[in-house]
């Protein structure tokens, strides 16, 4: 049941892809296995437990026939109905079913059987009862008959194989693991950062930023971001969770430093932060005060972004603050960090580090 209704995009793509995969469907006329409730494949007039009057098509539809809409796809190789109603129609399911295996087993591509079977116990039938529900009711809604057959016109479908290797992600992204800059503290407590703001103002790769200079370091660490449907302006934040060990979720819901580029995104997260924590954010936004045991910390990025020339790098200028905050990382690793992550786009990487070291210039004067 849940084939034609919850999964039914999934075995549609699936076998529009071809899969190298046999697929069995059940068809009994009611969800079996949960109490008997109409399925997809409810036949009209047919009661169940959640339609007690029978299925009304101007209200429920009609049934889905799968093998015809199978059918309609071009990749599949075999497709075919059949039925569980007596023997003879058994042994011409169980050839049916050969028949879909050995499409797998040769990897030749899709394989669909959907198979009417009875349900006695929701149905309320005895065995006489539930063949012929089958034979007279089912098989005239539900036609057994052979759809497709290229079991033996079909080659062998030959893919090339996947490489997830080590080498061949660090080939993708750009990773060099002989560039790393070392350990700052062996020891270090595990730390959660919180970046938020609006879309656009780079609060997703001022994370990016940050997790790369970790992995630089060789420590745990993960990215976990969050954006609303809106392509800019719309609300955006990230977690970053670095640690020596491994992290059991990207989740921050306790925040160590709070990095805020918005007014919305600080009221919203400032009652997160752990006591004793960080909060900084930019001085634009307005004053700010807590009654809590946490460093509040107003900084005018933009402006000290605006005099390097760019004002969108004001992400960056709060990242040097980040450096001189804490030392779980070092300078160094985020310079690093910022080279890879501009690495598309080199005539920004200077004026990012020069905003970098400024951000981390600022701090230290205003400390």
């Amino acid at each position: 049941g849940d084939l034609a209704s919850i999964g039914l995009n999934e075995t549609l793509q699936a076998a529009n892809r071809g899969e190298k995969i046999a697929v069995f469907f059940v068809n009994n006329a009611v969800y079996g296995m949960t109490g008997g409730q109409m399925a997809p494949t409810t036949l009209i007039g047919e009661k169940t437990v959640t339609c007690q009057t029978g299925r009304d098509p101007d209200y429920a539809g009609h049934p889905t026939h799968m093998c015809e809409l199978i059918n309609t796809l071009k990749a599949p190789v075999f497709i075919e109905r059949v039925s569980l109603a007596n023997p003879l129609k058994i042994r011409l399911a169980k050839y049916a079913i050969k028949q879909a295996l050995t499409v797998q087993k040769e990897g030749k591509g899709y394989s669909f059987v959907e198979i009417l079977s009875p349900c006695p116990t929701n149905l309320k039938q005895d065995v006489k009862g539930a063949q012929e529900f089958i034979e007279n009711q089912m098989e005239k809604e539900f036609p057994v008959k052979n759809f497709r057959n290229n079991l033996y016109k079909k080659d062998p479908v030959k893919r090339p194989e996947s490489d997830f290797t080590t080498e061949s992600l660090d080939k993708i992204f750009n990773v060099n693991r002989q560039d790393s800059s070392g350990y700052v503290d062996n020891k270090i407590e595990p730390v959660s950062i919180k970046v938020s703001g609006f879309g656009g103002q780079g609060v997703l790769s001022a994370g990016l930023t940050i997790a790369q200079a970790a992995c630089a370091e060789g420590k745990h660490v993960s990215w976990y971001p969050s954006y609303g449907p809106e392509q800019r302006g719309g609300k955006s934040n990230c977690s970053v969770v670095i640690s020596n060990e491994t992290i059991g979720t990207p989740v921050v819901d306790e925040i160590d430093i709070l990095i805020a580029l918005n007014k919305p995104s600080l009221e919203q997260f400032s009652q997160d932060v752990k006591e004793g924590g960080t909060i900084l954010y930019d001085a634009h936004i307005g004053e700010f005060t807590t009654d809590r045991d946490v460093k509040v910390i107003a900084m005018p990025c933009v402006d000290i972004a605006e005099e390097h020339g760019n004002a969108r790098t004001a992400n960056t200028a709060l990242l040097g603050a980040l450096t001189e905050l804490t030392n779980v990382l070092k300078a160094e690793s985020y310079e690093n960090a910022i080279k890879e992550m501009f690495a598309s786009k080199p005539k920004v990487i200077d004026v990012n580090i020069d905003v970098l070291h400024a951000g981390a210039k600022w701090i230290n004067d205003n400390s």
